[in-house]
């Protein structure tokens, strides 16, 4: 239902953008956002913007990511600048709403090389 897409292989202190759609009818009431996970660490949580539109951000991402929202196409993109070696990850978009589990997207694979 969520598919991202935008990843790829990028230079250090480049950017990527990345987009996430949402193919069904559920409309995710209270935010949308995106996880990522890297080789042999936990998932990790990197933004999510609210319904009000409020944006926010992990502390590693802070200043360098920006998330933002389509509220009429029920998308979410993560604009991503600035990217270290360490941002490399799938990244995952997820869409929450009231008294549903969280839905999760399929992942998209972000490279930074050094």
């Amino acid at each position: 239902q969520l598919q991202a897409c935008g990843g790829g292989l990028v230079q250090a202190g480049g950017s990527l953008r990345l987009s996430c759609a949402n193919s069904g009818s559920t409309f995710f009431s209270v935010a949308m956002g995106w996880f990522r996970q890297a080789p042999g660490k936990e998932r990790e949580w990197v933004a999510s913007i609210t319904r009000p539109g409020n944006q926010l951000y992990a502390d590693s991402v802070k200043g360098r990511f920006t998330v933002s929202g389509d509220n009429t196409k029920n998308t979410v993109y993560l604009q991503m600048d600035r990217l270290k070696p360490e941002d490399s990850a799938v990244y995952y978009c997820i869409g929450d709403r009231i008294g549903s589990p969280r839905v999760w997207g399929q992942g998209t694979l972000v490279t930074v090389s050094s």
